[in-house]
């Protein structure tokens, strides 16, 4: 087997081979050669190139946000490392295991006007959860500066000596750093950089490792449980009689079906969750916008809980952060092992636990409470999803009767990844099969990367996976395609509205000059040319006839992956998005 030179190199891909991380995304370059050299030759890796390092890092958080496994994204120096950022912040904020590491010149080379050669040390400053920055293997060069008068040989004896024991330090303390940083990155579900320095010659090779890492134990990550605290949360529960639950981002099966079933039997108890949250009941209340956009005064008042409990990660709906920041509960609480965000203003306690735990212990002594609160609003939710489907009725072709026939048509047990901005949006108006799992990358809520998620994550996943997203978004990452890792299976659909819709939407003085250039970004773009260059089946649809006829065969087994591109009216999709929201009233 081929092995880099550098024990370095060697030291951080056998670490990762004990660490039992399989997926390496590497963006090729020169000064992480030696690492290159040492992930690809050897078969316990599966090892991807993707050139754009932006793309590459998001591509390696799909991965990750799949497996739910530390994946490693490998770069040369200099500006390559800031390309990662971007993900690198995604990836803190949704909870995603990624590990950045980062070739580096040796110290000795920064500052000094060396080419490729920036400040890499903690560069990506509090968005990860540890640095490791490395030490630089100690050679004889380095060590030669002994007593000109001492013989050749004892000069020789005492340099090899000095150089093994300092070495032998460096080694021990770079094991230590690595350890902790892969550590970190499961403990914490998140992102960690390591950063290692090499000194040229770079492409050197041996035929057997030279180092022999030592055992490194780690501690193990416990649920600790306060009986107090669930004591006191239990009489809470008990004698509240409007309680909100309110789930976020959540990665399928986090929460067992059995806990859901009791939460839905108490009628005090209103389940909200987004799309993303990927939980199913049918006492839920999916569709947030849709039930409470309409509320007056009175509503709003009805619909005030005395107790919040949260699941998941990071909310997208705005209506539901601005209705809980003016009604708030007496006291929220968060669910989650690692982080409790304070977004309402109102958080009360942090509860360390994984939600099956919390819910287990919360539920399993637990009566249900006689309340008007659930049966009130389920009355609700049906006029809602009625007049929902009567507003489809009288509407004309738009970005509207767009996601309601392209979220129809995604097959059964499959997944679906939404981009950001006004795709995720729409989605969350419309009701899914229980059978989709759903991402979006809710993290940085950034247009960015999603392309490039979907496809990593469609490159790990035994499912087919759909990715809906809209035009900006996917211009913007259009580089994602440049890979040879796209399943045939894949379908991206492209909702194009020839701009940034959703800045139709927000307020402001729309359809001048300037709103168009600046705000909106208009455009004549399609994807037409993009998908012939990176080998994607393509259709067009401008109509509702069009768009039927495309989904027909949209889905059919193929041996190109397909692009779907629908033109919308973009002087139409606004006023159709915000009257919906007056009709439903």
């Amino acid at each position: 087997m081929n092995y880099s030179k550098i024990p370095l190199a060697q030291t951080v891909v056998t670490l990762c081979k004990t660490h039992n991380i399989k997926h390496i995304v590497i963006s090729p370059g020169s000064r992480n050669a030696p690492l290159t050299i040492g992930f690809t030759h050897d078969d316990f890796f599966k090892c991807y190139s993707i050139v754009d390092e932006r793309c590459a890092a998001f591509f390696a958080m799909g991965i990750a946000q799949q497996t739910q496994e530390p994946t490693v994204v490998v770069c040369t120096s200099g500006s390559a490392l800031l390309n990662y950022f971007p993900a690198v912040s995604e990836a803190y904020y949704s909870r995603i295991p990624l590990v950045v590491i980062s070739a580096d010149r040796p110290p000795h080379l920064v500052d000094i006007g060396d080419g490729q050669t920036i400040k890499q040390k903690n560069v990506y400053g509090k968005h990860v959860f540890h640095n490791a920055n490395l030490k630089l293997d100690i050679s004889e060069a380095q060590n030669s500066n002994e007593n000109d008068n001492a013989s050749f040989f004892n000069k020789l004896e005492k340099s090899l000596g000095k150089i093994s024991s300092q070495q032998n330090t460096v080694q021990s303390k770079n094991e230590t750093k690595i350890h902790k940083a892969l550590h970190a990155a499961v403990i914490n579900s998140g992102p960690v950089h390591i950063n290692v320095p090499f000194d040229e010659p770079l492409y050197e090779r041996v035929n057997a490792l030279t180092i022999s890492p030592k055992p490194f134990r780690l501690p193990n990550l416990e649920e600790d449980i306060d009986k107090v605290l669930i004591e006191d949360c239990r009489k809470k529960w008990a004698n509240a009689k409007r309680k909100l639950v309110l789930v976020g981002v959540l990665q399928p099966n986090s929460i067992e079906q059995r806990w859901l079933d009791e939460l839905a039997k108490d009628d005090s108890v209103i389940i909200l969750t987004e799309t993303t949250s990927n939980l199913h009941h049918n006492d839920i209340f999916p569709g947030i916008d849709k039930l409470i956009s309409a509320f007056d005064e009175e509503d709003f008042i009805k619909f005030q809980p005395e107790i919040l409990v949260t699941f998941g990660g990071l909310i997208v709906s705005k209506r539901i952060k601005r209705f809980l920041r003016n009604y708030k509960p007496v006291s929220h609480w968060h669910v989650d092992l690692h982080h409790a965000n304070d977004t309402f203003f109102a958080l009360k306690k942090h509860i360390q636990l994984k939600p099956n735990t919390f819910l287990e212990l919360l539920l399993s002594i637990s009566k249900t409470t006689k309340s008007d609160y659930k049966p009130y609003w389920l009355k609700t939710r049906a006029r809602r999803r009625l007049m929902h489907d009567n507003y489809l009725k009288s509407i004309p072709f738009s970005d509207f009767t767009v996601f309601n026939s392209v979220l129809k048509s995604v097959p059964e047990n499959s997944q679906l990844q939404v981009g950001n901005s006004s795709a995720i949006r729409y989605t969350q108006l419309f009701q899914l099969s229980d059978t989709i799992t759903v991402f979006c990358n809710r993290g940085t809520s950034g247009i960015d990367g999603c392309t490039s998620t979907a496809i990593g994550a469609a490159t790990v996943t035994d499912k087919r996976v759909t990715f809906i997203t809209g035009d900006l978004s996917f211009l913007y990452d259009s580089n994602a395609l440049w890979n040879n890792y796209i399943p045939n299976s894949f379908r991206i659909i492209v909702i194009n509205n020839n701009g940034g819709g959703i800045f139709r939407i927000l307020p402001g003085h729309k359809n001048t000059e300037n709103f168009d250039k600046f705000f909106e970004t208009k455009h004549q773009l399609d994807a037409s040319h993009l998908s012939k260059m990176f080998g994607f089946e393509y259709v067009a649809a401008h109509n509702q006839d069009d768009l039927k006829n495309a989904l027909k065969s949209f889905y059919s087994i193929s041996d190109q992956p397909k692009l779907l591109e629908v033109f919308t009216p973009s002087a139409l999709n606004d006023s159709i998005l915000l009257d919906y929201f007056q009709f439903i009233k």
